[in-house]
């Protein structure tokens, strides 16, 4: 008997039971990662605003310290640049220097081929002229020229620089310095300040300079340029140069050029110097007070009476310190 095939039916319940399983897993796959999605967004977040949040702290820092480097290499470039002036500023010193010492050193060979050839001429000395010259005695220490003592071993300039002199009167002062230099043609010590008591060459502040031919061009050369602030007194000029230089054994001269004296009372100026210029011994003076007196204000309308405050100020300095005070009545 012949057995009969049986039919298979794809769709039976199993198959549908395999697919229905499938699909619940897909499902229940999608339903728990909707519910985990917004914990790991969350999640995500939370760590990015940290980064943030980080990066932003160190950001912070970092610009902290670069202002800070900023602020270092603004003060060492600022450092650097005052060492540059500074080291130029000494070059020149050097070279200035360098400069006088080899004109002293030229001025000192001569000097001496000229001692020797005088002590060569002294030794051919007739016995008539021995004679002679133990004779003759030399002029006294304390001639005066032109009414002014010229018997002081060292002397201090005190000039007013103000506007007024240097467009006005500064020739004449140039001028005027030189004539004084030339009636000391031999000095222990110059010393040139300005009314504020500001020294022309700062190497030698507070001690004198040597006198020589060749210091002497160099303060005459170095007048022509030197202009520092002045407020028109000679008043702090002049208790500079007496507190720092007077001395016992020391004949000082001090030469005031001016033109103006518009501030402060004449008499207390007056008290000041004589306060300080007087030496312990009583009424000897401790230095000698020189003026000389420049027409600037003349020529100005409403100055005129500055110019006479100027000239009883320093007349009555000069008298009361045995000096002598000039006024000079024209700028030529």
């Amino acid at each position: 008997m012949k057995k009969q095939r049986r039919t298979i039916d794809v769709f039976n319940l199993s198959f549908l039971d395999v697919v229905s399983c499938g699909f619940g897993a897909i499902i229940l796959l999608l339903v728990i990662s909707l519910v985990l999605e917004p914990l790991v967004i969350e999640k995500m977040s939370v760590d990015l605003s940290g980064l943030i949040m980080k990066l932003e702290q160190e950001l912070f820092e970092i610009r902290g310290e670069t202002r800070i480097m900023n602020r270092n290499l603004t003060e060492k470039q600022t450092q650097l640049s005052d060492s540059q002036e500074k080291i130029a500023r000494l070059i020149g010193d050097l070279s200035k220097i360098r400069g006088e010492f080899k004109t002293s050193r030229l001025e000192f060979e001569a000097q001496t081929l000229i001692e020797k050839g005088l002590q060569s001429a002294k030794q051919d000395l007739t016995e008539e002229m021995r004679r002679l010259q133990g004779i003759y005695q030399p002029p006294e220490t304390d001639a005066v020229i032109g009414g002014v003592p010229v018997d002081s071993e060292y002397i201090i300039f005190i000039i007013d620089t103000s506007g007024s002199m240097q467009r006005f009167a500064w020739p004449l002062v140039r001028r005027k310095m030189a004539e004084v230099l030339d009636v000391y043609p031999g000095v222990k010590g110059i010393q040139v300040m300005n009314d504020m008591g500001d020294y022309m060459f700062s190497q030698y502040s507070g001690r004198w300079i040597p006198d020589s031919p060749a210091r002497r061009r160099a303060i005459l050369k170095q007048l022509s340029i030197w202009k520092p602030f002045s407020n028109s007194s000679p008043v702090e000029g002049i208790t500079s140069a007496i507190r720092r230089f007077h001395a016992p054994d020391k004949k000082i001269s001090l030469y005031v050029f001016g033109d103006d004296f518009s501030r402060g009372s004449i008499q207390d100026v007056v008290n000041t110097v004589d306060q300080i210029n007087k030496s312990l011994r009583g009424e000897e003076r401790r230095v000698r007070i020189h003026a000389v007196g420049f027409p600037v204000l003349f020529s100005q309308s409403r100055a005129e009476m500055n110019v006479a405050r100027f000239a009883a100020l320093m007349r009555r300095l000069a008298e009361d310190n045995n000096g002598s005070f000039v006024g000079l009545n024209s700028l030529k």
